[in-house]
């Protein structure tokens, strides 16, 4: 499945249905009169959240979405019928907001949660609604109203407690494959994810934690560059972040102090965000240089640090136990 996490859809709601003019005369009825009824109400057009979507692939291929437009109002007082709500599913974490102002419209996060996003026209009235004392025969009656229509952006953010991030071969998928069951793909070159996963982690309690192994950031990844600006997006609703730094890199100072910049450049709270600084792949560093490494990137990140592998499972556990303390578990 091909994981799109922004889309553009128009959406337009329900017409309402005329009022019409009609006077009622029945044979056996002695008093005849205006007998026009109302039109029906437009359709509105409502997103909702379901949590079996996980892509806004489907809106690629359609764009425009219609509500029924409402019947006109009948003789004998008959009121149209209304048109039909238009629902719209979408996956947990969507935003929406209007294209042209960019104003948000609303953060659908939980499974079930509804937005209307387009209102539909009012009914027209019929003669009857204007009949009165002072006239007793009227020939008004009214159009309906159309409904509204706007050009909508959509943005899908994951929503994940955990974020790995870190540079490209950092190790964030081999380390969401070893922790849950998720199942990236792996490989020895740069950019092997090319989308967020998502993995599941057990608490000591039984309950599940979601982790998202973020696509590695590149220099200037907040400014475009890379895959980086595409999925920062996808960390802001993280409550904890891990940021792996590869121990086998030519300079892992570095390293950390690329993807620290562009998460002060991206902004949206990144850096004040509650994070792990852990090294990977300590298996590729001889054991007399593990102090050393540490000590550097501790001076460089002023914070302390995991000494893990993620490929020879080692310290995992103790990496946890930190993450559930962190998260108050």
């Amino acid at each position: 499945m091909q994981f799109i996490d922004q889309a553009r859809i128009a959406v337009r709601a329900g017409r309402g249905g005329d009022g019409i003019m009609a006077f009622r005369r029945e044979k056996y009825v002695p008093a005849g009169g205006p007998s026009g009824g109302d039109g029906g109400h437009g359709g509105n057009v409502v997103l909702e959240a379901d949590d079996n979507l996980q892509t806004l692939l489907d809106f690629n291929y359609k764009r425009l979405f219609p509500a029924e437009d409402g019947r006109r109002g009948g003789p004998n007082r008959c009121s149209g019928a209304s048109g039909k709500d238009l629902l719209i599913k979408v996956p947990c974490g969507t935003q929406v907001s209007h294209l042209n102002t960019g104003i948000l419209l609303g953060d659908l996060t939980s499974s079930g949660q509804r937005l209307i996003v387009a209102f539909g026209g009012r009914g027209g009235l019929g003669n009857a609604h204007y009949l009165s004392n002072r006239n007793r025969a009227p020939e008004k009656f009214t159009e309906g109203r159309d409904g509204e229509e706007w050009s909508l952006q959509m943005e899908l953010k994951l929503l994940a407690e955990v974020g790995i991030i870190g540079l490209p071969n950092a190790g964030k998928s081999t380390l969401i494959a070893v922790l849950s069951a998720a199942r990236p793909k792996i490989a020895d070159y740069p950019f092997t994810t090319l989308v967020p996963n998502l993995g599941v982690v057990r608490r000591p309690s039984g309950d599940g934690t979601v982790f998202a192994d973020i696509p590695g950031l590149i220099a200037g990844a907040a400014q475009g560059a890379g895959l980086g600006h595409d999925f920062l997006r996808h960390i802001e609703r993280t409550r904890l972040l891990i940021h792996l730094v590869d121990a086998g890199a030519d300079d892992p100072v570095s390293d950390l102090q690329v993807v620290e910049k562009e998460l002060v450049a991206y902004g949206h709270g990144l850096m004040d965000r509650p994070r792990l600084l852990v090294v990977n792949k300590q298996e590729l560093v001889d054991k007399a240089h593990h102090q050393e490494l540490v000590e550097r990137l501790q001076a460089a990140s002023g914070r302390p640090l995991l000494l893990i592998s993620a490929a020879m499972a080692q310290g995992l556990d103790v990496l946890l136990e930190r993450v559930w303390s962190e998260l108050g578990v």
